[in-house]
């Protein structure tokens, strides 16, 4: 069965970081492609990053210069560095992940909070 779990939101203040971590457990699970979206209260769900197969990645304007995506594959985990934090940033962090044959696979999200 797989799963992917997330880890790493909390509490920080305004200008401070955090690294988000999303890794794939099940062992026939591979990051083919996959998105960072977030949801803030009363918000609808948004894409702030994303990568493709082709190894690109893309960024939302509203965090681009701030926030990184990137992979490690040895430890099928991928990340989002996330510097510079606004209270704007605050919201439910979610990783989506597509394996090539096993389709797309949502985690259970982790809580990110940026007091002023």
């Amino acid at each position: 069965q797989v799963q992917l779990v997330e880890s790493g939101g909390g509490l920080v203040q305004a200008g401070g970081s955090l690294r988000l971590s999303c890794t794939a457990s099940g062992s026939i699970f591979r990051f083919n492609a996959a998105g960072w979206y977030r949801q803030a209260p009363g918000k609808q769900r948004e894409l702030v990053a994303s990568t493709t197969s082709g190894g690109s990645t893309n960024y939302a304007d509203s965090v681009k210069g701030r926030f990184t995506m990137f992979k490690d594959n040895t430890k099928n985990t991928v990340y989002l560095q996330i510097n510079s934090l606004k209270p704007e940033d605050t919201a439910v962090y979610y990783c989506n992940g597509v394996d090539a044959r096993l389709g797309p696979y949502w985690g259970q999200g982790t809580q990110v909070t940026v007091a002023s």
